[in-house]
């Protein structure tokens, strides 16, 4: 069992690792040796709030059948590759689990409304400054 949050833990049978050929430099080894992985993790078990909100963090490794799907291939030893990716799937979901913050509403204060109109004022007078005079301006 792994624990992300004291309400929300994963069973180990959850989740299921393909091992596949890396890509990249590495020589023979990358060649005949399957050190990537492929992590996938059925996210409908979640709670609905996390769910929603690990979706939209999750992007483009969300399927649609609702399985998070994570590529690690950073190291060349499968068992740190495992450990990568499931360090990255808790990571992604411990921060679904974070409920955001809600939005106070805030105005201006009266020196701040005050300075944006003193700002805006000597822009005025600037680009007064730079026309070209006339007759009529006498």
């Amino acid at each position: 069992m792994i624990r992300i949050t004291p309400e929300i833990s994963l069973q180990e049978n959850e989740i299921s690792y393909d091992f596949v050929r890396a890509s990249g430099p590495g020589g023979q080894h990358v060649n005949k040796v399957a050190t990537a992985v492929q992590l996938r993790y059925d996210a409908k078990g979640l709670p609905p709030d996390v769910y929603k909100r690990l979706k939209s963090l999750a992007g483009k490794r969300f399927t649609s059948t609702g399985d998070i799907l994570i590529q690690a291939r950073r190291f060349k030893s499968q068992e740190r590759n495992r450990q990568d990716a499931l360090d990255r799937l808790v990571d992604l979901i411990r921060q679904a689990a974070q409920k955001p913050k809600k939005r106070r509403k805030t105005r201006p204060s009266l020196a701040s409304r005050e300075r944006t109109i003193a700002a805006k004022q000597h822009r005025s007078r600037l680009k007064r400054s730079r026309q070209r005079i006339t007759n009529s301006d006498y």
